[in-house]
């Protein structure tokens, strides 16, 4: 590491200001922070110092990602030798390297063109590489069927990244979820490829299988079969979206951001709880729908609720900052997300539209939670006078 560390503090010189290459000075910046801590401290004034910064904040929520992201990368090749018939012939290892090989070119083309984005921004407006794209990079992968196109996620990172962080100033002034919007975009934007059996499921250059369905569990209960394999939805060993699949790893996950004080525990409580209440009451009229008749637990093991009350919910920037506006935030989520799932026949599946509407609403509700709490101070001091 130490000679790394030369070739940044020899080059520097020629990125500062007024050198040959100052243009490079976000770039030069941003890698550095990449391997190591800057050496700035404050020159006035008293300030408070804290040893989780942006870039650690994002690396822990990385690494709760991880689980759910080689879970995502086993079960790619579990549906891909399931579709083929060639399941009992190849080892653990051969299942997962398949997946591996598929997902990685994924997060590749994500992370390259986001970032490359985000240098170029960083460049033109002479501010510093932010970290915000570390989650985000991660995220849009996650939420992908694995037989999406590579140029496909290419344009929905770049509009997600332009239009969604940097028209709003970047990391910390984005209204909406980066990621979710990549995926929105692309579900308008290209149905045929978004929708459909075999986009959930990679059948690696096969034109036809006979027999072969990868339709979702919600697709399934959608059509009127809401026959769910518990077990398999619980560990993800079912078709859907990549990192989306496991319960088991999106809760592994979840108990890594609550320890470490990086997740909001009440966004995510308050959405499965909103989820339950909606289930219950679809529940009594299970006669005019199918999908109403499913218990609301089996909800949070198929489709994105779990990742999304998990990862997407609770991101700081886009949802709720009040304590009590996080309760109410997190519920109406919860609401909105089984009640589009179920009620709308063309869209078996209702999270990133709730998550998308409630990060519009966000704002609203933490200002209403402010307003109650001055009132009910200014009654108190009326009261005391």
């Amino acid at each position: 590491m130490k000679f790394i560390q030369k070739i940044f503090e020899n080059t520097k010189p020629y990125v500062q200001k007024g050198a040959k290459y100052q243009w490079l000075h976000s770039v030069h910046d941003g890698m550095f922070s990449l391997f190591f801590v800057q050496k700035d401290t404050s020159k006035s004034g008293s300030h408070i110092h804290d040893y989780i910064d942006l870039k650690r904040t994002m690396g822990l929520v990385v690494l709760a990602l991880v689980p759910a992201l080689l879970m995502g990368m086993y079960n790619t090749g579990f549906q891909h030798f399931v579709a083929v018939g060639g399941l009992d012939a190849v080892s653990f290892w051969q299942i997962f390297f398949y997946g591996f090989l598929r997902v990685v070119p994924i997060i590749m083309v994500s992370y390259i063109v986001g970032l490359g984005i985000e240098f170029i921004f960083a460049q033109i407006r002479g501010h510093e590489i932010q970290e915000g794209f570390l989650v985000t990079g991660f995220l849009i992968p996650l939420i992908m069927p694995v037989n999406t196109p590579l140029w496909m996620i290419a344009i929905a990172t770049a509009f997600s990244v332009v239009f969604v962080k940097e028209v709003f100033g970047g990391t910390g002034m984005n209204i909406w979820n980066p990621a979710l919007v990549a995926r929105a975009f692309l579900f308008f934007a290209y149905p045929s490829q978004m929708s459909g059996d075999s986009v959930w499921v990679s059948l690696g250059g096969e034109k036809a299988i006979d027999g072969f369905s990868g339709a979702t569990s919600m697709a399934q209960a959608a059509a009127g079969h809401p026959n769910i394999d518990i077990w398999n939805s619980f560990i993800g060993l079912i078709p859907g979206s990549i990192g989306e699949t496991s319960t088991l790893a999106i809760l592994i996950g979840a108990a890594i951001l609550i320890i470490t004080g990086i997740g909001s525990w009440k966004i995510i409580f308050a959405t499965f709880a909103g989820g339950a209440a909606m289930g219950f009451l679809l529940n009594t009229f299970a006669g005019n729908n199918a999908f109403m008749g499913i218990p609301f637990w089996q909800h949070f093991i198929i489709g994105g609720f779990a990742f999304g009350a998990v990862f997407m919910a609770t991101d700081p920037v886009s949802g709720s900052q009040t304590e009590r506006g996080k309760w109410i935030y997190g519920f109406l989520i919860g609401i909105l997300a089984i009640l589009i799932r179920v009620v709308n026949p063309a869209y078996p599946e209702g999270m990133m539209l709730a998550i998308l509407l409630m990060n519009t609403f966000a704002p609203l509700i933490d200002h209403y939670v402010v307003e109650g709490s001055i009132k009910k101070r200014l009654k108190r001091v009326k009261v005391n006078v």
